[in-house]
């Protein structure tokens, strides 16, 4: 949910912060960039130490930093309280879902409970904005984040009676050096793009993104060359894996920015109050949530393949529905978006989810995990930093340029008429951008999974976990 919960809130806190252009989208993905940098290091910490008193100690420290972020009176002590929730909340996610192997042995249980898990996973983005619009009819924006309180102090009292410590002997050690690369790599490489979509190119964030992406081409090269690595990459060299992997973060991306361009459209654009803003979330919020429960029938009726290809199209198709929406009207055609590509996300999020834990070993099953929630949280991240960044950057060269972005414009006093919808129509074409380029890539990818995915999965074969997905299984 903390990963959706400012979408509709953005506004109020620019509002109440005025941060500047990179400044509010930093505080929407900070969170992302943090959990998904870090989930494969607290994956492998997990197993080795004990995953219990990982979920024990990520749960209080996201309590504290929840609180922080509630207390912010400026947008840099906002941004730092996110980047400390999603420091914590890598320690949770491949502990929680790694439970779930262990409980369930069956490999038809597993499959259920993992589709509920991705359930609750899904429904927290999804409800996050309505949970955040009910709060702010309501509260102050701080609100948003003190809802995590009540939830935190019953999983620290019930956790210790409810679940036993579960660690696994792995070899190796947490490699230090390749979480620094990565982590780094990440942000430094966004950071350039989206200074420079904002705010245009400058010679400071050019270098900066230049050292980010030599970053990351040390941290794949240095995983290549590990015995125990963060992350396989040679299971990538399987195309079954390739393609779920991608299926895992490509999704998130348009699901976020979607999102998060909806929520200034609803608001900025249309007029919307949050709540109104909010209440028009639910119907897919809904779709989503029921996908993800039903999908593991789904997929034993028509096949992984099938659920893959169909989950591409049907996004791309939600996607584009969003083209029909204008300056003066669109909030049908927003439901309906959503409502559609709410049935693809669903089917993504279950079949991913199943295919990490079913992939390995259950000794690596907090890895597997990791890597799983890794190109969810990074595809959030990069759906907000990159189609948002594009959305700027066509606001930048097409609006009035009087501010940076649109809630910034509106705000400016004497703003006039002429102004006002000149400003709006430049953000409305940001959106279709976004969700243009989004389809496109969906739509590749259908293609490409219906052409090179074989009829019958490894998986689908009664193979074991070790084989199904092994680089040589394919």
């Amino acid at each position: 949910m903390d990963g959706s919960v400012l979408f509709l809130a953005m506004p109020t806190v620019s509002e109440a912060l005025s941060p500047t252009a990179d400044q509010a989208l930093w505080i929407l993905d900070v969170y992302g960039f943090a959990v998904g940098s870090l989930l494969v290091a607290f994956g492998n910490i997990g197993d080795r130490y004990g995953r219990l008193k990982l979920l024990l100690a990520g749960t209080a420290l996201f309590g504290l930093a929840s609180a922080a972020a509630a207390l912010s009176t400026t947008p840099e002590l906002l941004i730092a309280s996110r980047a400390l929730m999603g420091i914590a909340g890598a320690t949770l996610l491949p502990s929680a879902l790694a439970v779930l192997s262990e409980l369930f042995t069956d490999p038809r249980e597993r499959t259920k409970a993992i589709g509920i898990f991705a359930a609750t996973f899904a429904a927290g983005f999804a409800v996050g904005p309505v949970v955040g619009g009910q709060l702010l009819n309501s509260f102050w924006w701080g609100s948003v984040f003190l809802i995590n309180l009540p939830v935190v102090a019953a999983f620290l009292a019930l956790a210790p009676l409810l679940l036993r410590e579960v660690r696994t002997t792995r070899p190796g050690r947490v490699d230090a050096p390749s979480i620094v690369l990565s982590a780094a790599g990440l942000l430094f490489t966004v950071y350039a793009i989206k200074h420079t979509a904002a705010e245009g190119p400058a010679a400071a964030p050019l270098a900066i993104g230049a050292v980010g992406t030599l970053a990351l081409s040390l941290f794949v090269r240095r995983q290549l060359r590990l015995e125990f690595p963060l992350i396989d990459f040679r299971l990538f060299r399987d195309r079954v894996f390739t393609i779920a992997a991608i299926t895992g973060l490509l999704p998130l991306a348009a699901w976020s920015a979607a999102a998060y361009l909806g929520g200034i459209y609803l608001q900025s654009v249309l007029g919307l109050t949050v709540l109104q803003a909010a209440l028009t979330a639910l119907p897919g919020a809904a779709v989503l949530t029921v996908t993800c429960i039903v999908t593991p029938a789904l997929v034993s009726r028509i096949g992984t393949k099938a659920a893959l290809v169909t989950c591409h199209f049907l996004i791309t198709g939600g996607l584009l529905l969003l083209l029909a929406t204008t300056v003066t009207s669109g909030v049908a055609w927003y439901i309906a978006s959503t409502v559609v590509a709410g049935i693809g996300y669903g089917i993504s999020f279950a079949v991913v989810a199943d295919t990490a834990i079913a992939a390995v070993p259950a000794e690596r099953a907090g890895s597997a995990a990791a890597i799983a929630e890794t190109s969810n949280e990074i595809g959030n991240a990069l759906g907000i930093a990159l189609l948002g960044s594009l959305a700027a950057l066509i606001f930048r060269l097409q609006g009035p340029d009087a501010a940076a972005t649109l809630d910034e414009t509106l705000n400016l006093p004497g703003l006039t008429d002429t102004l006002a919808t000149d400003a709006k129509s430049a953000f409305v074409t940001g959106l279709h951008a976004a969700a243009l380029v989004a389809a496109l890539l969906h739509a590749a990818l259908g293609t490409f999974a219906v052409r090179h995915l074989p009829k019958r999965l490894p998986a689908e074969n009664n193979s074991t976990p070790e084989e199904a997905f092994s680089p040589s299984g394919a």
